[in-house]
């Protein structure tokens, strides 16, 4: 199993503002969707419940919560990282999509990370990705600078895979 993160941050690893992104960025989005269709997306229940229209479709959706009864259509619940890897240990690739808890517990068995890397400082960012140590990674592919049409924000992609 590979485990890829997938996340958009800000220059200061910003990724989120209470329950929300800190921006939306339509080519950012399609992208999320064409890496992560066909594959277990791995999430906390915080990261689920901000989805719109809830389970992400043509994916495996796991959530991780302490809530012990909790259920929602369409989604595996499981309580702990470990019934987590348990569940996903026959899958070829899982994403793992947030939020911030999450991503700190996971980064250690991280193989890859695919960033999208907002030009810019959000003040109001209030959950911030783990610091990235960029001795333990290596680029394998950046792509931009491009600047989103609607919120006229630059960014580009990097992908990076552990050294």
């Amino acid at each position: 199993m590979i485990i890829s993160m997938i996340v958009a941050i800000d220059l200061n690893n910003g990724i989120g503002k209470g329950d929300d992104q800190l921006a939306y960025i339509s080519a950012d989005l399609k992208r999320f969707k064409a890496l992560t269709i066909g594959h277990t997306i791995l999430m906390g229940r915080k990261t689920f419940e901000a989805l719109p229209k809830g389970a992400l479709p043509n994916r495996r959706n796991v959530v991780i919560t302490r809530q012990g009864d909790y259920k929602a259509p369409n989604i595996d619940v499981v309580s702990s990282v470990d019934e987590a890897l348990n569940l996903c240990k026959n899958d070829e690739k899982v994403f793992v999509i947030g939020g911030g808890e999450i991503y700190n517990i996971f980064l250690p068995d991280t193989d890859k990370l695919y960033l999208t890397v907002i030009d810019h400082r959000f003040n109001e960012a209030t959950v911030f990705f783990p610091e990235i140590n960029m001795g333990e990674w290596t680029v394998e592919n950046e792509e931009g600078p491009f600047t989103d049409e609607k919120t006229q924000l630059a960014y580009k992609y990097q992908n990076l895979k552990r050294k």
